[in-house]
């Protein structure tokens, strides 16, 4: 055979394996999450349930929620957002930066107080009045930046409800997200911190001492939605979110579910 046909008989060879391998060889579809950041095991678990499924790889970005909608906002290329709270998904809304027929009122928390495990704080009544300042003693109590961070700003609202934000507003350290405030109080950087219910259960090295009164600040909401560029494999992702096994992973971490299940 001539190097002419060698090189032809090649080439042919080479056309036939690409355009008839198996398609798992392929590369795999993957569609962009952005998530709050107290999702982040819960999500990773539903990811790897849904990626088994659907064979459609999720790629996430975890970060405060004020921080992804902006990031959205600035063009970042993301296929689903879950906020940490109505507000941001609203402001999400208004500039039609998702599409509003898809969005949904997922999943539920708790806000709590937490100190390190080791602490002598124990039971704290979260009541009207409470001397929060003391009970920090010299330390400062973490919470996530109140301004623009969900967990932050419900952590205000309830803070100002029960009469205490006047007297702990200058004690507190302000974290760029809720866990890295979970984190502030695990090393025991901080005697004190507040969080949600889910981020404290994940971290051997805190401890629950109480939980803020429902109707101290709004309901701890998780709203999600397809972006106003979803890919239409999202589609399966957001549909995978109100499935009774998605269900059973955010229960497992504390979530309550709001919504019924689809099949």
């Amino acid at each position: 055979m001539s190097l002419r046909n060698l090189m032809k008989y090649l080439a042919v060879g080479l056309f036939v394996a690409c355009h008839t391998m198996p398609r798992a060889s392929m590369a795999q579809e993957a569609i962009t999450i952005f998530a709050a950041a107290s999702l982040k095991n819960a999500i990773d678990d539903v990811n790897l349930v849904f990626a088994d499924s659907a064979k459609i790889k999720p790629v996430v970005s975890y970060a405060a929620t004020s921080t992804l909608v902006k990031q959205i906002e600035q063009g970042a290329p993301a296929d689903i957002f879950i906020s940490a709270d109505i507000n941001w998904m609203d402001y999400a809304s208004e500039r039609k930066l998702v599409r509003t027929e898809t969005r949904v009122n997922l999943l539920g928390n708790k806000l709590v107080l937490i100190a390190p495990r080791d602490s002598k704080v124990g039971a704290v009544a979260l009541t009207h009045g409470l001397d929060l300042a003391t009970l920090a003693g010299d330390g400062r109590i973490a919470v996530a930046d109140v301004r623009a961070v969900p967990a932050g700003r419900y952590a205000k609202a309830a803070l100002e409800s029960l009469g205490i934000w006047a007297a702990v507003e200058n004690k507190l350290a302000m974290a760029e997200n809720v866990r890295a405030t979970l984190v502030l109080v695990s090393r025991n950087e901080a005697p004190l911190g507040i969080v949600y219910e889910t981020d404290a259960r994940i971290d051997p090295g805190v401890k629950i001492v109480g939980t803020f009164p429902d109707g101290s600040h709004e309901p701890v909401t998780y709203p999600v939605a397809l972006t106003s560029t979803a890919a239409p494999a999202a589609v399966r992702y957001i549909s995978f979110l109100r499935s009774p096994a998605a269900k059973a992973i955010f229960e497992k971490y504390g979530f309550s579910f709001l919504i019924r299940p689809t099949s």
